[in-house]
């Protein structure tokens, strides 16, 4: 009897663990299942997103010999027709104005409707007029991608007012602009019309400025992530120069350059404690950039890097893996991507040493290159925004 209810007793626990085993093999494969379908969801919106840029490309190339579409540090837009275009260079602290015309009457007009769009549009205005930016905002999203309004936002008005200015304000800029700077002719791509250009010098000294357009979001975030201030401005200023339209060929996107499926995917389930991928548009709007790029820099530090004793030296690796990933510090130290081997050897040195180190040993070039200029800008915003 005994040895029945043993054998019972082992067969009921035989059968529980296969029970068992096939829930959760089920699960991980509904899990499975789910994961990828998101990744194809992202993956069918990033395919929308390169053929829209693309097809604009195609069209822009009727008018123009070189189709240009805004950059890291440049942010482009033309005009409904394609004919007029303007081009400002955050880092050459610069912009220029192109119109496609027959006189020089016609073009002079056109230049001063475009400087005065430039000038004086925000950045939630400028969503809702630009042909391209309308079409990324129109774009349908799955579930997995979020999408959000753009946060209206100064773009040169700050650079070029001392408030924001009134129709005719811009108007006398406008005219006056064209009449100080010299209008350069080369033929059209048609051949029956002429290009006009000219190109304008934006004041001296103007990253303070365009930094202080953005000084309530990185205070906030700042102290909500544990993160400094100077680290904040430095890195914006080092991505995208303060570009608000900034898309880089991975693509990243917006003032602190979040790549949707990896920083931006890690920094959405930190915040909402759920999974999502922030669309172009999310990450246009500068308070949910700064938010996302500040909680990515919280993750790297305090989770990633945690091992790392030394704060300053943590820093310096957090900079450097902001750029290249965690995997590429330990990299630096250890030839592995395994932190829990590279931690040891980094806790021995100094933090001067650290610096030294990952100048000498990073895996690329462009790592390092940003570490020193990030370093750098530090310092200049510590000073500038010192009562934060």
């Amino acid at each position: 009897m005994r040895k029945r209810l043993l054998l019972l007793a082992l067969l009921t626990t035989l059968l529980s663990a296969s029970s068992s085993e096939k829930d959760t093999s089920a699960s991980k494969s509904e899990f499975e299942a789910y994961k990828q379908a998101q990744n194809k969801e992202f993956k069918d919106y990033k395919t929308k997103m390169q053929e829209e840029y693309k097809n604009y490309k195609k069209e822009l190339s009727k008018y123009w010999e070189e189709p240009k579409l805004s950059s890291k540090k440049q942010w482009v837009s033309y005009t409904k027709d394609k004919k007029s275009r303007s081009n400002v260079d955050f880092a050459k602290n610069s912009y220029s104005v192109e119109v496609i015309a027959k006189t020089l009457d016609d073009a002079k007009k056109k230049l001063k409707e475009r400087i005065t769009y430039i000038a004086g549009k925000n950045t939630k205005e400028v969503v809702q007029t630009d042909p391209l930016q309308k079409k990324i905002a129109q774009i349908s999203k799955s579930p997995d991608v979020v999408s959000s309004s753009v946060n209206a936002k100064p773009i040169l008005t700050t650079l070029l007012f001392p408030r924001q200015p009134s129709k005719a304000e811009l108007n006398t800029y406008a005219m006056q602009t064209i009449q100080a700077n010299k209008i350069t002719q080369t033929k059209a791509k048609d051949k029956k019309e002429n290009i006009y250009k000219v190109v304008v010098k934006l004041p001296k000294n103007s990253k303070i400025k365009l930094s202080a357009v953005y000084q309530t979001d990185v205070s906030k975030n700042s102290k909500e992530y544990k993160m400094p201030v100077d680290l904040l401005f430095a890195i914006m200023q080092t991505e995208s120069d303060f570009n608000p339209f900034a898309k880089s060929h991975i693509p990243a996107y917006g003032l602190m350059q979040l790549v949707p499926w990896s920083g931006g995917a890690d920094a959405y389930r930190m915040i909402y404690k759920k999974k999502g991928k922030p669309s172009a548009t999310y990450l246009y709007n500068s308070s949910n950039n700064i938010q996302m790029g500040t909680a990515y820099l919280h993750i790297l530090y305090y989770r990633y890097l945690r091992k790392i004793k030394d704060p300053q030296s943590r820093l310096y690796c957090t900079i450097a893996a902001y750029n290249t990933g965690a995997g590429n510090i330990a990299w630096a130290f250890t030839r592995t991507t395994n932190m829990n081997k590279a931690a040891p050897k980094i806790n021995a040195m100094t933090s001067e040493q650290v610096y030294a180190h990952l100048l000498s040993n990073l895996k690329y070039d462009e790592p390092k290159h940003y570490l020193k200029r990030v370093n750098k800008r530090m310092k200049v915003y510590k000073i500038a925004y010192r009562d934060l």
